[in-house]
């Protein structure tokens, strides 16, 4: 996989200030472009899109750093990180903006964040484009009282105990990403690493808020994300991981059946495709869908 092929390019900074926030993130393509709003995955960050974003041609593409993640706000020490808030400040950026009709491209937590956020405010969102996600693991209800005391000791946990581990090179910290949760190509693990560290004593650390590990204080049981899904009225792009999360593929099928506006591929690559080589057929498929070309394959 040669440098050229994958170098990143063609951006320039964003920073919006909404309601005592600020959110930081990177833009693509033509401020007369189809305005495109990008969201990544869970303690990822807006350079996730660096390699796909330039090659989709005729779109003004913004990419966040989500709340608590790369250079955006960590929310306040009373605040949670549970996905539905996402919301707030997915609208919010889009305001700052000036956007009031916008598509989103979106990844794993991202793309299940995207699809409430469509779903609440259809009115908002022209086409979602989704990389291997779309909704949350449902949760029953009895499992309600377990999952709020569960969250409210791992919040407490990770606000007083946890401490960050410190690299003492940036390329320790390089080396950790390519061998989390997702193992990374060493490309796409050093433009997350560039965009997520911040220099300590005695090196670098994650610049993430810590509290992002905890689980939400509550979780949408099936039929709330039905109702969700019922309300995504606009044409939805869904791209699914051969190798992705385990068993997403078949989690997904039923969840999918009924809905006609609701396209799939499922193309080869892991979790994080869009930063491999199936970026190409990626942008191949949503980028005239973006674009709101009309194309017979959808």
């Amino acid at each position: 996989m040669g440098s050229a092929v994958i170098k990143q390019s063609g951006y320039s900074d964003v920073h919006l200030e909404f309601d005592s926030k600020a959110i930081a993130g990177r833009r693509w393509g033509s401020i007369a472009g189809e305005p495109v709003l990008a969201l990544h995955g869970w303690l990822d960050n807006c350079a996730s899109f660096d390699r796909l974003a330039p090659m989709l041609k005729g779109v003004n593409l913004v990419a966040l750093d989500m709340a608590g993640h790369g250079r955006s706000y960590h929310r306040s020490p009373h605040a949670n990180y549970n996905i539905w808030e996402e919301t707030e400040d997915i609208l919010g950026a889009a305001e700052a903006l000036g956007w009031r009709r916008f598509s989103l491209l979106a990844h794993s937590r991202g793309a299940i964040a995207g699809m409430i956020a469509a779903g609440a405010f259809p009115g908002r969102v022209k086409r979602l484009a989704l990389i291997d996600g779309l909704v949350p693991p449902s949760a029953e209800d009895a499992q309600a009282p377990d999952i709020l005391a569960r969250a409210i000791a791992q919040r407490a946990r990770y606000t007083r105990m946890r401490k960050a581990p410190v690299y003492q090179t940036f390329t320790q910290a390089v080396e950790a990403r390519m061998n989390g949760m997702f193992p990374l190509s060493a490309w796409a693990a050093r433009v997350l690493t560039e965009r997520g560290v911040r220099p300590v004593e005695g090196g670098f650390t994650w610049s993430n808020d810590p509290r992002l590990m905890a689980t939400s204080t509550a979780k949408l049981n099936g039929a709330q994300i039905r109702a969700f899904m019922s309300r995504l009225n606009m044409p939805v792009r869904l791209v699914l991981a051969e190798g992705g999360i385990e068993g997403m593929i078949e989690r997904l099928r039923p969840v999918l059946k009924g809905y006609e506006n609701i396209a799939v591929q499922v193309m080869a690559g892991s979790h994080h495709l869009h930063m491999e080589s199936g970026a190409e057929g990626i942008a191949a498929w949503f980028g005239p869908f973006l674009r709101g070309e009309a194309d017979p394959a959808a």
